[in-house]
């Protein structure tokens, strides 16, 4: 979940042409030094000769002449960007690129299981997944949009350990759904003020939105998130920065996604749960089902694996 990778532009049309004789002058000229001891005949022989030459040798800085230029092409440099893109998430991390209903383009670089580069000293680390032999996966809720009060009895009744990122303009007035939701066991985490996609943005305005979201948690809820999510799992090196001077301790991404109808989708691995997986639940425009219907739903498909619902705050400190 750009900005972070150099961006290295292919040459313009001829460049890397300017001798196109070996020791020549710039532009491929053919320079005749002035020898004053030659006689008039041999020197009128010599500029001749010269004077055949020369089309020749400025030939071979045309399109079809000579051996061409080492060096990266137009193509292969959007190729080597798309290489690097791709590898930071699959991270999967990777901008993984599980992309969610409503979700713009994730990108390559940003949703991911690991830093794939982007970490500096004191970073957070970026995780989609736990490593544990226990036979949990995690369940986390974005945004805020969805206040069905359905779902505070589900999780209230089933003792859910669940984790909502809450953005502060989409929670807008309904702060108190997610009152009613921490008094009934959830955890309320950060994800950012006005969700936009940070990676690329200058460290002031990513610290801007992180710092932003923890003094409004902090100030009505007396907590301050130590967990933090990007939005659209969109983030580079500033991010984890600014996260870290936020007093962030991880950066958390997905591997799997619940989606408005029930389903789940991978945003790499195995197309099925594993202990370890922690789960996003994005908010929908108008999802068929409800929040507590979908995660109904996957509670079944949880208890027929033999797995459970973890606190994922237990296991990413």
């Amino acid at each position: 979940m750009g900005g972070h990778h150099a961006r290295h532009d292919p040459p313009l049309p001829g460049q890397g042409h300017g001798r196109g004789i070996r020791g020549g002058a710039p532009g491929g000229l053919l320079v005749i030094p002035w020898v004053p001891s030659v006689r008039r005949g041999a020197a009128t022989a010599v500029l001749l000769v010269a004077s055949l030459a020369l089309p020749a040798a400025l030939a071979g800085c045309g399109p079809s002449g000579g051996r061409p230029v080492a060096g990266p092409t137009a193509q292969g440099a959007e190729a080597g960007a798309g290489q690097r893109e791709g590898s930071e998430v699959g991270k999967g991390a990777g901008d993984g690129t599980g992309q969610s209903p409503g979700r713009p383009d994730q990108g390559g670089s940003d949703h991911g299981g690991s830093d794939q580069g982007h970490r500096g000293p004191g970073s957070p680390p970026v995780v989609d997944h736990v490593p544990t032999r226990d036979k949990v996966v995690f369940l986390t809720y974005d945004d805020g949009a969805e206040r069905d009060p359905r779902f505070i009895d589900l999780v209230r009744r089933r003792r859910l350990p669940v984790s909502m990122f809450l953005t502060d303009s989409v929670v807008g007035p309904g702060y108190g759904h997610f009152a009613r939701l921490r008094s009934v066991g959830a955890s309320l985490q950060n994800h950012t003020l006005d969700h936009p996609a940070l990676r690329g943005l200058p460290y002031a305005g990513q610290r801007a939105e992180i710092c932003g979201q923890q003094r409004k948690l902090t100030s009505r809820f007396g907590i301050r998130p130590h967990l933090f999510r990007p939005p659209y799992g969109a983030y580079d090196a500033t991010t984890l920065r600014a996260a870290a001077d936020c007093g962030i301790a991880a950066v958390v991404l997905w591997r799997v996604t619940l989606e408005g109808d029930g389903t789940l989708t991978y945003v790499r691995g195995a197309h099925r749960l594993a202990p370890g997986d922690i789960i996003s639940v994005p908010a929908g425009e108008i999802p068929p089902l409800t929040l507590a219907e979908r995660t109904t739903r996957l509670l079944r498909e949880l208890e027929d694996q033999g797995l459970r619902v973890g606190r994922l705050e237990d296991y990413v400190r």
